[in-house]
């Protein structure tokens, strides 16, 4: 069966309203090992906790949240560009928590993520923008077969959810 995906933006009430399914995909990711912040075991009200603080940022207009969702209207991904920045980088956006369900993973869904975030992007004036991964892992591929390029590595950066060091890469792009 193909997936169908839908990618869309999130407006603060929506965001609010999708706490539980967002906080879900959250623990899913930790659970199975992303360096996305937090540490394993993850509580569900921290989870919930986060995405509050995401939706609060998107009332703010300090961020954009795109979700992607299934046929089914199951929220199996999700990926937050934020709008925030010194007054000296108003041509600036950093891109933060790329998650997609372990079970939806390997079928494009990161891909039609980052290229809607490159629309969200170039709609708020951002042409420069910044992320970092884990290095080695599949995030890494992904940014670099997107046109991301690669800065450098911060050897011992963070932790993996389990408590072991990893590399962090950094990577920027112009559109």
């Amino acid at each position: 069966m193909n997936m169908r995906i839908t990618i869309r933006h999130l407006g603060a009430k929506e965001t609010t309203a999708c706490v539980p399914a967002l906080a879900d995909l959250l623990i899913d990711c930790v659970e199975g090992g992303a360096s996305v912040s937090f540490m394993w075991p993850l509580p569900l009200d921290k989870a919930q906790a986060f995405w509050r603080g995401v939706a609060e940022g998107v009332a703010r207009n300090d961020r954009v949240l795109l979700v992607a969702e299934d046929n089914s209207g199951q929220l199996v991904g999700t990926v937050q560009l934020i709008l925030a920045m010194p007054d000296n980088q108003p041509h600036r956006a950093d891109v933060a928590k790329m998650l997609v369900r372990r079970s939806a993973r390997r079928r494009g869904i990161a891909q039609q993520l980052m290229a809607a975030l490159d629309d969200a992007a170039r709609a708020h004036g951002k042409h420069t923008l910044v992320l970092d991964t884990v290095t080695g892992g599949d995030a890494e591929r992904l940014y670099a077969r997107s046109g991301w390029q690669p800065v450098g590595e911060i050897p011992r950066y963070a932790l993996m959810p389990d408590g072991q060091p990893c590399s962090t890469t950094y990577f920027y792009k112009q559109i």
